[in-house]
């Protein structure tokens, strides 16, 4: 089972089907859509049910792990955290999401130091990296602010919306955490 972590103000823990509705009304705004690369505007019917439905075979398979990022009283969904692992290599992909009503709130910097702790030692990884569209530097800041160090940019590395976007490349090794 995927597990719950905890920080001062959030908790983080498994979605389930019951979270779709509200998955899909914050993930399906254009806001958001706009800033990733993943996340379609419109967001379809049946999207996030398909998308929480992996969650548990992609963990026990080893490939991964998402965590809904949510307020510690009620349980409100406020985002969504998780790391797309490369166990062979010892290292993961961080990525995330916050609805818009929780920007500029320190809240995906919270989630995403909680999560580089579990990666680094409960998971046992040596490297996590992440990119952020260029344009997106909120994106980066939440990664500068974790401790990640600035590795490069992919030019013209995504095709979204028919135009191409470069992709700025942080990472965090276990001994820098």
């Amino acid at each position: 089972m995927i597990p719950t972590l905890r920080t001062s103000r959030l908790v983080l823990s498994p979605f389930t089907l019951d979270d779709a509705l509200e998955v899909q009304r914050l993930a399906g705004d254009a806001q958001i859509a706009a800033t990733t690369v993943n996340i379609p505007h419109p967001y379809p019917d049946g999207a996030a049910e398909r998308w929480i439905a992996r969650h548990q075979t992609e963990f026990f398979e080893g490939h991964g792990v998402v965590f809904a990022i949510r307020e510690p009283r009620g349980g409100a969904i406020m985002g969504a955290i998780g790391l797309v692992i490369d166990d062979d290599n010892r290292r993961a992909e961080l990525g995330y999401w916050i609805g818009v009503p929780f920007w500029r709130c320190g809240i995906c910097t919270e989630a995403a130091r909680r999560v580089l702790e579990y990666a680094f030692t409960e998971l046992g990884l040596h490297r996590v990296h992440a990119h952020h569209l260029a344009f997106n530097v909120a994106s980066g800041r939440v990664m500068q602010k974790i401790g990640m160090k600035r590795e490069g940019v992919l030019r013209q590395h995504h095709l979204k919306d028919g135009v191409f976007h470069d992709a700025v490349i942080y990472s965090i090794l276990k001994d820098e955490f």
